[in-house]
């Protein structure tokens, strides 16, 4: 099962997607973000922080999440976050590339896992303008979205940390 959770910056993503991965044996929280600057590095200790006691192993990823050991037959994986991991791979490839890539990666931790939940953010939204480099970064991730939204099973919008089911059911 494919469970992508979107939603605005705060908006309670990542603890739904926790939430959904509990009860569930060996886990992988498959960590995109790389600490570049202080809000990056307070955002993984405040990750770290909420996962403690929860049973994930960690592997940090920044690019290329296909070169990640993760074995197959593991119980649950976590991507967090989608949308960095695109920023990290379009501004260092070229942007088909980077959805084909990222993609096909999502494809192939679906083969690896009987639920992965992966994490992502609406940035499409708030109609301000933005350079060409960042205009082209979300055209992409609003490219890649929804690819990744059309293979899975249930889609997820966090609101004010309330989950919105938009596809499918959770069972």
């Amino acid at each position: 099962m494919v469970i992508l959770v979107t939603g605005g910056s705060k908006s309670g993503k990542s603890k739904i997607a926790e939430e959904l991965l509990s009860g569930i044996g060996r886990k992988i929280y498959l960590a995109t973000m790389e600490p570049f600057g202080e809000e990056a590095k307070s955002a993984i200790s405040r990750h770290r922080k909420l996962r403690e006691g929860k049973g994930f192993e960690t592997i940090e990823r920044s690019r290329d999440i296909r070169g990640s050991d993760i074995p197959n037959g593991t119980e649950g994986i976590l991507v967090e976050c989608l949308s960095t991991l695109c920023a990290n791979e379009i501004f260092s490839s070229n942007e088909k590339a980077s959805v084909e890539k990222i993609v096909s990666c999502i494809k192939l931790l679906k083969e690896k896992t009987k639920r992965l939940v992966i994490v992502t953010s609406s940035v499409d939204r708030d109609g301000i303008e933005y350079t060409a480099e960042v205009e082209n970064y979300i055209r992409v991730l609003c490219e890649v979205n929804s690819r990744v939204a059309e293979l899975s099973d249930v889609v997820i919008e966090a609101v004010c940390g309330i989950p919105v089911m938009l596809k499918g059911a959770v069972l």
